[in-house]
């Protein structure tokens, strides 16, 4: 009977910071072994990304399998139910917000994922084989999703441990509120960090300038929108952090993206090989070869195609963060994924014109050898000018 299938007896359930601890060094190890993986398949790769060794790659990506597994049979295994029993708990007591039905798929997602992992444990195979193997790789996703998303069932059994101070009165939070706004205006406000509470509203620290003072002071809401107020003061970073109320995990961009399952990367040719091309082309062809490269697009595309992506992918995540600035960076990042479009499609026509020159570079451009010739063995090298003498110089 392995660890997965073993549940905790009543009674010795782990307190909520063991079970935290437990998520954080799974999700530790799990780094660990990501980032020798990613060195080992590097290895077996050449320089446009392209795997070139399979033999390597298979056995890179199977040691990695097997790791993780046992990352998760040491430190996971034995925790798990309780971990999403104690999180289902502490999530229950939260205000309603936004993103607590995500959060319940998320932990339905995690309590499937350790029941998958349950039964391939409970179901042995023998050490070494191929049927081994096919195992842990098809466990792999689950492994994945725990690694992606402990976080959350961690960040949720320890929110129940933070206290907070008395909220300021209401007086108290106006005049602070008044104070901080026109510092705002006059541009000294000092924003340093954001966070979001469990109840889904957004928390920012800033610095309130006053007559060459500065306070530490917590804004609720959106500082660049209406309605924003200051929820308290401090005297420095730690005693906010006591005070308010716990940031918990950050959103995603994309549902779909996993830091530990990653597709494998399309092969791309840098700016520097691109480069390096038109440089020692000597046909017109071959230069322009080189400019369309940059300009390819689809599966394998170039690295101006590559930019403008880029700039989407950017204002996307500007987008995303619902703020008004946010806004107003995104629909920069438009406007410049539009010219970077203008100019591929520049570049392209470009560079179709170069090729159809039907030219070469002349003659008279010759190269410089890089090796000088030698003197004769029995040479005797000339003798050096003699030095003109320099006065003295004297203190």
């Amino acid at each position: 009977m392995t660890p997965a299938s073993n549940p905790t007896p009543d009674g010795l359930l782990p307190v909520a910071q063991e079970l935290v601890d437990a998520a954080r060094d799974f999700r530790l190890r799990m780094s660990v072994i990501d980032h020798e993986t990613e060195t080992a398949l590097d290895m077996t790769r050449d320089r446009y990304g392209r795997t070139v060794h399979a033999g390597a790659a298979a056995a890179a990506r199977a040691h990695r399998d097997k790791a993780a597994l046992e990352a998760y049979t040491t430190h996971l295994a034995p925790h798990a139910d309780a971990l999403l029993d104690a999180v289902r708990r502490a999530l229950d007591e939260l205000p309603p917000a936004r993103h607590l039905s995500g959060w319940r798929a998320v932990l339905d997602g995690l309590a499937a994922s350790a029941a998958e992992i349950r039964r391939a444990l409970d179901r042995p195979v023998a050490p070494g084989s191929e049927a081994e193997r096919e195992q842990h790789s098809a466990l792999c996703p689950y492994l994945a999703a725990w690694a992606d998303h402990s976080v959350i069932a961690s960040n949720l059994a320890d929110q129940n441990q933070h206290r907070h101070q008395a909220p300021l009165t209401d007086e108290e939070r106006q005049m602070w509120t008044e104070r901080a706004q026109a510092a705002h205006r006059r541009g000294e406000l000092e924003l340093t960090e954001s966070w979001y509470a469990a109840d889904g509203q957004p928390i920012t620290l800033a610095h309130l300038v006053e007559d060459d003072d500065s306070t530490l002071v917590a804004l609720r809401g959106d500082p660049d929108a209406p309605g924003w107020q200051v929820i308290g003061h401090y005297a420095h970073e730690y005693e906010a952090g006591q005070a308010l109320p716990a940031p918990v995990p950050p959103g995603v961009l994309r549902a779909d993206v996993s830091q530990f399952n990653r597709p494998a990367l399309a092969p791309e040719v840098s700016l520097r090989e691109l480069i390096r091309d038109v440089v020692e082309a000597q046909h017109a062809g071959d230069a322009s070869n080189a400019l369309l490269d940059a300009t390819q697009r689809g599966y394998d595309a170039g690295p101006m195609v590559r930019l403008q992506e880029l700039l989407e992918t950017g204002g996307q995540f500007a987008s995303a963060l619902e703020t008004v600035q946010g806004r107003q960076i995104a629909a920069r990042f438009s406007a410049l994924g539009r010219q970077i479009e203008f100019l591929t499609r520049e570049v392209e026509e470009a560079a179709e014109d170069l090729g159809a020159t039907v030219a070469v570079l002349p003659p008279h451009r010759t190269p410089v050898p890089r090796v000088r010739p030698r003197s004769a063995v029995d040479t005797t090298p000339p003798t050096p000018p003699p030095r003109a003498s320099t006065p003295a110089r004297h203190r």
